[in-house]
């Protein structure tokens, strides 16, 4: 997965240019339960990044010719008010019935394209960086193309992949879901299982 961040303190990454941009989803990333502090209070919530490739922004990394990417980041809720569920409703061009909202996976949206408004903001330290403020539906005639990234999808279930997270992952990512209870207990299962799979050879005995 292309995930472009620089490693060298005296390089510059490009920002995402600010506009309205053809985009494709990529990847998707179950990142874990975090803890945050709103209004005083310490809650925690189930966080996922949704990464999109924007394959009219073609920029050259290394020797290859990729598209830019970028990231958001949602709460995995679809209450009425949480953003998630603005962006999924802009984006399809609709309001969800009960019943889409019971069966809906959020992994329908990998290779999916969309419109991405994207603007300009600064940390607090004065650094910019793109932010996408609103997903739509593509216009009629609009077309994008083919998808460049391969899909990729990152879960506590059936795509637990450790090598991608050593090896590939960004590394304040990788400790952010290094430090979730998913990620806790999905270790611990693969652990018991080795373990079962160990006891299990050492009883096969000729006696």
């Amino acid at each position: 997965m292309a995930i472009n961040v620089s490693t060298k303190t005296n390089t510059t990454k490009e920002v995402v240019p600010a506009g309205t941009h053809i985009a494709r989803c990529y990847a998707m990333i179950h990142v874990g339960t975090q803890e945050f502090e709103w209004q005083g209070e310490v809650k925690s919530a189930d966080k996922v990044r949704v990464s999109f490739e924007l394959p009219n922004e073609m920029r050259t990394f290394g020797n290859e010719e990729k598209p830019m990417v970028i990231d958001k980041e949602y709460s995995l809720s679809l209450h009425e008010q949480s953003n998630l569920r603005k962006d999924l409703e802009t984006w399809r061009g609709k309001a969800f019935t009960n019943d889409e909202l019971a069966m809906f996976d959020i992994t329908k949206l990998l290779s999916k394209t969309c419109l991405l408004s994207i603007i300009h903001a600064e940390t607090k330290a004065g650094k910019t960086y793109p932010k996408i403020t609103a997903i739509s539906k593509m216009t009629k005639g609009t077309t994008c193309e083919d998808q460049i990234n391969p899909t990729f999808q990152f879960n506590y279930e059936d795509s637990f992949d450790t090598q991608w997270l050593s090896d590939t992952c960004p590394s304040w990512l990788a400790e952010t879901i290094k430090n979730t209870p998913e990620y806790d207990n999905r270790i611990s299962q693969l652990e018991g299982a080795e373990f079962d799979k160990q006891t299990q050879k050492g009883d096969d005995l000729p006696f």
